[in-house]
């Protein structure tokens, strides 16, 4: 189905040349899911191209909708074609909401320049959103607003990928995905099943006894946390490892993600699949919801 991206996104033009079927605005007479997605990871357009791939390779139209916070700043310009998220243009109406993670774990979340716009918007997700899915970073600053829950910084960073164990395999979000899935992980921070509120309705859907947690449902706050990366592209794991030994000669490869550990071979795609299974479980969560909402208005009026 064909992705609606705004006029200005550099995206647009990628995604046409891999074959993505990109429109300007949502076709008349066909639904369409709006979902927002708000990109806290430095480099826009790799986190754009990523998660838009695969919602525009499912069964539903959708218009993505692309936010920073209010008061986010970086090193990095902020593409035109993204929102600054406030009164006067966001929050519309959005079905669904997805927040990316950032490079900001070693930081107090108290110090994030733009935690208390941050947590305006997710206590207004929580209402107005269908559901929102919190990647890695932005799954650790949820899940401390939520429920006071903090970070555990480890002492070295885990980066590979990683089988993952279902742990409720009828759940909306995971059906249809077997028992276990590989996934990437990329993180200096985690949480223990032993640090959660679990009376509170948080529920365990994916985990892993190399990597830890992956994936929680908190129904209580129309949430799922992700704590990895099943967005990444094949070669991100290879990027981030080469960016890190520049820095730190001593930094270990990605583990279960090169042939043989061979820097020269090309890691296989192997998470695309469950990726794509994820993704298209989540808008189904979201249309659901959405016809859910649109027959409680019709039975009001």
């Amino acid at each position: 189905m064909p992705i609606i991206l705004p006029e200005k996104s550099a995206s647009a033009a990628v995604l046409r040349s891999e074959g993505v079927e990109v429109l300007r605005e949502s076709p008349p007479q066909h639904p369409t899911l709006r979902v927002g997605l708000l990109t806290l990871m430095p480099d826009k357009l790799i986190t754009e191209l990523q998660f838009a791939r695969l919602l525009g390779g499912g069964s539903h139209n959708v218009e993505l909708v692309l936010a920073v916070p209010r008061s986010y700043r970086s090193g990095h310009d902020v593409p035109r074609s993204y929102q600054r998220w406030c009164d006067t243009t966001l929050p519309h109406r959005l079905d669904g909401l997805i927040v990316t993670g950032a490079p900001l774990e070693y930081l107090p979340f108290e110090d994030v320049a733009y935690w208390r716009d941050l947590s305006s918007i997710f206590d207004w997700a929580t209402s107005n959103v269908g559901d929102t899915l919190h990647i890695c970073w932005a799954a650790f600053a949820a899940l401390y607003i939520f429920h006071g829950v903090r970070q555990r910084v480890r002492p070295r960073k885990i980066s590979g990928v990683f089988q993952q164990h279902i742990m409720d395999t009828r759940h909306p979000l995971t059906a249809g995905m077997g028992a276990t899935f590989p996934c990437p992980v990329s993180r200096h921070a985690e949480v223990h099943a032993h640090d959660l509120p679990w009376r509170r309705g948080l529920k365990c859907l994916a985990q892993s006894p190399d990597s830890g947690l992956c994936l929680l449902a908190d129904d209580g706050h129309s949430a799922h946390y992700m704590f990895n990366h099943l967005e990444y592209d094949a070669e991100t794991l290879k990027l981030e490892y080469l960016r890190d030994r520049a820095r730190r000669a001593e930094t270990a490869l990605p583990r279960n993600y090169l042939p043989n550990d061979d820097l020269a071979k090309a890691p296989p795609l192997v998470w695309r699949r469950p990726a794509e299974k994820l993704i298209a479980n989540w808008l189904s969560i979201l249309n659901m919801r959405a016809h859910q909402i649109a027959d409680l208005g019709r039975s009001a009026a």
